[in-house]
């Protein structure tokens, strides 16, 4: 009588048995590679997404360090400029002998030297690299600033050095020396004659002797040795300004446009500066990925 009574309850915890799933360790080791393949799969898209703004970030860099390399060259071609043609002319400017020629020439070398370093380095693509790439052109960035704010600030006093140097050179021709050549070749290409008006001369060591020089002349085939010697007949066939009003007020129509220029350059530094930090930057993180999760 109690057999038929015990033989469902045997069913239903034989159904209840059955219908809890069993799961095995080839379960747990598919959902944990499935759990890996994600993240994985996600760096190679992003690394997929990095790799063009890389390609262009390098694209720009060489193309600027290919422009800086230029402004490189150009200042050192203005540095031997200065230094083989317009050295009697700094001369008249500067009290004593000026390092102008050699600072441009040294700068435009390290400049070529840290452009062709900068063009390496982003081909390379060496994070470090680029940071003492960046670090170089900061260093220019203050440099360039510095002697900007300093030539536009100090105009005035380079108005006034000018001035005595020009009148002691003056005062001391004797048409052989540097700086009498250099007189003579400003007066004869600015047509001007003396520092204020030819008067400087009457005073000079040269004028009791040989008169007004003949770079003074207005038209040299009409200049005689006797004529310059006579102060009246001279004024008549001289120059009537000064070179010292010529030199400065051409330095007061170009500092403005000097110092915009030099600004400028100055600036563009900063954008260099930013890709290569960028570029380093990218490169660092995309090395990182590649390394943690290939």
């Amino acid at each position: 009588m109690d057999m038929p009574a015990a033989e469902p309850c045997r069913r239903r915890r034989n159904l209840r048995g059955r219908s809890r799933p069993v799961i095995g360790q080839a379960d747990v080791e598919g959902s944990r590679e499935s759990q890996q393949h994600k993240p994985t799969a996600l760096m190679a898209s992003r690394r997929m997404e990095t790799k063009p703004v890389i390609t262009c970030l390098k694209t720009l860099l060489i193309v600027y360090s290919f422009v800086f390399w230029i402004t490189g060259a150009i200042l050192l071609a203005v540095g031997l400029w200065g230094k083989f043609i317009l050295g009697p002319y700094i001369s008249l400017i500067a009290e004593n002998s000026t390092n102008a020629p050699y600072v441009l020439i040294g700068t435009g070398t390290t400049i070529i030297v840290f452009g062709l370093f900068g063009c390496f380095a982003t081909c390379r693509g060496s994070p470090w690299m680029l940071k003492l790439y960046a670090m170089f052109l900061s260093l220019v960035f203050l440099a360039e600033l510095v002697a900007g704010i300093s030539g536009f600030v100090f105009r005035h006093e380079i108005k006034g050095t000018f001035l005595r140097t020009y009148n002691e050179a003056v005062q001391n021709y004797n048409a052989q020396d540097e700086r009498s050549i250099a007189v003579d070749n400003v007066q004869r290409n600015l047509r001007c004659c003396g520092v204020l008006n030819y008067t400087s001369w009457f005073s000079s060591v040269y004028f009791p002797l040989n008169g007004i020089p003949p770079s003074c002349c207005a038209n040299i085939s009409d200049c005689h040795s006797s004529d310059m010697k006579n102060a009246t007949i001279a004024a008549t066939k001289v120059h009537q300004q000064g070179c010292y009003e010529l030199v400065t007020s051409f330095i007061e129509t170009n500092m403005g446009i000097i110092a915009g220029v030099t600004f400028g350059i100055a600036f563009s530094q900063l954008i260099g500066m930013l890709l290569a930090c960028c570029l380093s930057r990218f490169i660092t993180a995309n090395q990182y990925e590649m390394g943690t999760y290939v």
